[in-house]
């Protein structure tokens, strides 16, 4: 039982560390200020803005200021941000997201897939550098960001994306880790972390590794804590006792291998130090 407890303490320490990184806000609203830099006025434009060109062109943007996204960098946060909102139409995969750390001076532009040709890493960092790093640096936020979208807007219109009637966005984004989510964790990610903790730590250790990072897993993709203790658990058992990615010694002690699965979701990023 002593790897039972072992097991129960790993997991502790798991959620910890997830509780440490900077929660997810909600989505309820396409302009997100959580640092009160944007005035009333200001926030209602540019959240009218947004809607309006939701309603004539279809792909779904939204911004989030934020004070910092420590511990993680911003590229973390931002995807995490980006996998939980959801934004974009369903069937279409057209959402953007803008977020700004403005403690950290650290800026960070994420598209989904059907995004990635009008407005790849570059040219998303052009973006950054030449309309809102001038202007936040003149304390110009709301500038800043109507300039950006322009721009934004400007490359997105000459993609041939589906009309705004095509397919509903992916409105309040709440989603989450949901159990699609869950079945791409077992399937893809367990397997493979488990094979790594296994062969580095031996098969008791590894899978209780295994569920740490499992549980971990959940609670930072907006699952919460049952989600966390489903995945947990689920991994536990997997890998623990049906040894499910657990490594293997092969003939002449070589392990196997795996494939590494790129995200959906690209960016280019920036900061505004000055």
């Amino acid at each position: 039982m002593r790897w039972l407890t072992a097991a129960v303490f790993l997991l502790a320490a798991g959620f910890v560390h997830a509780q440490d990184v900077q929660p997810v806000p909600a989505l309820t609203a396409r302009v997100i200020d959580q640092t009160a830099t944007l005035d009333p006025t200001q926030r209602q434009a540019l959240e009218e803005s947004l809607a309006e060109y939701e309603r004539a062109a279809g792909p779904q943007i939204a911004v989030l200021i934020v004070p910092t996204t420590a511990p993680e960098d911003i590229t973390t946060f931002a995807q995490r941000v980006a996998d939980t909102w959801k934004i974009g139409r369903r069937d279409v995969g057209d959402g953007l997201l803008i977020v700004v750390a403005k403690d950290d001076r650290k800026m960070r532009i994420e598209v989904a897939k059907a995004l990635e040709g009008a407005i790849p890493d570059l040219a998303a960092r052009q973006i950054i550098d030449t309309a809102m790093k001038p202007a936040f640096q003149a304390g110009d936020y709301a500038g800043g960001l109507q300039a950006a979208l322009r721009k934004l807007q400007a490359r997105i219109a000459g993609e041939d994306l589906p009309g705004p009637a095509s397919s509903p966005a992916r409105q309040g984004g709440g989603e989450g880790f949901g159990f699609q989510d869950l079945g791409l964790l077992f399937f893809i990610g367990v397997p493979l972390v488990g094979t790594l903790l296994t062969g580095m730590l031996g098969r008791k250790l590894g899978s209780v590794a295994t569920a740490g990072a499992a549980g971990a897993a959940g609670w930072a993709f907006g699952g919460g804590l049952v989600m966390a203790g489903i995945a947990a658990v689920a991994a536990l058992v997997l890998v623990g006792l049906f040894g499910i990615g657990s490594a293997r010694r092969a003939v002449g002690g070589r392990r196997g291998g795996g494939m590494l699965i790129p995200p959906v979701i690209f960016g280019g990023g920036g900061g505004f130090g000055g």
